[in-house]
């Protein structure tokens, strides 16, 4: 059953706080391979002008992806996860995600599409501090295979 379109510009209450901390940096960068001393080390982060350790520009998907999962588990969208690919992912940073930010979420669907049997949503999930200062934007698109696919 196709996903209905009625649903772009629908948003989703803001998320619980997530506590960014110079150990989940670390070990996110560590996962990914990241080498760069600012994510490490506070005084290589505080020599390039940051006031703590920074986060890799994908750490942004660990603060988003919770948020994401109301989108996707909305009984309302009624969206089969079995069937979902992740088609694409995007990250706009308006300044690095620090240690000892404190973030919220908002999720918002931009767009449900159709082609071929299979439906695309884009979600853009706004992540910001909790007092309002907007640090990253996340984009995802979902690729809803169709029940022929």
């Amino acid at each position: 059953m196709p996903l209905d379109p009625a649903f772009t510009g629908r948003s989703y209450p803001p998320s619980q706080p997530y506590d960014v901390s110079r150990e989940k940096i670390r070990e996110f960068a560590e996962a990914i391979g990241a080498t760069s001393q600012a994510y490490f080390d506070a005084d290589a982060a505080k020599a390039l002008g940051h006031r703590d350790v920074i986060a890799p520009p994908t750490f942004a998907i660990v603060v988003s992806m919770k948020t994401n999962e109301t989108v996707m588990f909305d009984p309302e969208l009624k969206l089969d996860y079995s069937r979902v690919v992740h088609g694409d992912q995007n990250f706009i940073h308006h300044r690095p995600i620090t240690a000892g930010d404190q973030l919220v979420c908002v999720a918002h669907i931009d767009a449900i599409n159709s082609r071929m049997g299979n439906d695309m949503v884009n979600v853009r999930t706004e992540i910001s501090t909790v007092d309002g200062e907007l640090v990253a934007t996340a984009k995802s698109m979902l690729v809803v295979r169709g029940e022929d696919a």
